[in-house]
């Protein structure tokens, strides 16, 4: 894992030389990199670090964080967590694609769910890998995005291919994402400004699609492919 590799790869008496004194900013890959986990940010950021052409200029922790961190470092590359407070990795990806199109973006994910892959990608990521991935991967995968290109670990598109699709509509979507979080229908249906009778039935919809006996099982089924 990452934080391993770290043990191997950074001496404890060793600090890596800023790269700007060396005059080798011109050249550098600029990377914001989102991850609410402090320990793990901290791990990836150091990791990188000691690839030549690489530089985190900006860490945060939290998704909301990210645009401004990419816009004011001038960032080419966001490594984004999926799972963050203030906006989730795939609601980051699709805010750039809108206002920063030239930044791409690396999502890391510690869950194997299929129907990320599909969201990231259509959120406009470019890059999707496993959190656990070795260093030189991710490294590889960052300078493909920054060249226009794609890098998809097999492993998970594998699994994305064998989950198939969401068998739900972008409204059931919504509604079993906001019911997730513990919503009541009055609620729900206060959310999105539906009637109540409306959110009962696009919940019973949701249910009978994912094949689940109930909202919650539901919910759990949907979380675990990757569909909310």
């Amino acid at each position: 894992m990452l934080l391993r590799l770290v043990h191997h790869n950074v001496r404890n008496d060793t600090v890596p030389k800023s790269k700007r004194d060396t005059g080798e900013e011109s050249s550098l890959i600029k990377i914001v990199l989102a991850d609410d986990q402090h320990l793990v940010r901290g791990a990836i950021a150091a990791l990188l670090g000691l690839e030549e052409d690489l530089e985190v200029v900006a860490e945060v922790g939290r998704g909301d964080q990210v645009v401004d961190a990419v816009i004011g470092h001038g960032a080419a590359v966001a490594v984004l967590d999926i799972e963050m407070p203030g906006a989730t990795g795939l609601e980051v990806a699709a805010r750039l694609k809108r206002e920063v199109p030239d930044c791409g973006v690396v999502i890391l994910t510690s869950f194997g769910r299929p129907g990320y892959l599909r969201r990231a990608l259509a959120s406009g990521a470019r890059g999707f890998l496993a959190k656990d991935a070795p260093v030189d991967q991710l490294s590889g995968a960052i300078r493909r995005v920054h060249e226009g290109g794609r890098y998809i670990d097999t492993d998970l598109a594998a699994a994305a291919m064998i989950g198939g699709e969401s068998p739900l509509t972008d409204r059931e979507t919504e509604v079993l994402r906001i019911a997730s979080d513990g919503a009541t229908v009055a609620r729900i249906a206060a959310t999105l400004h539906l009637t109540e009778g409306t959110v009962r039935n696009y919940l019973s919809n949701a249910i009978g699609k994912i094949g689940a006996d109930n909202r919650m099982s539901a919910i759990r089924t949907a979380q675990d492919m990757g569909w909310l």
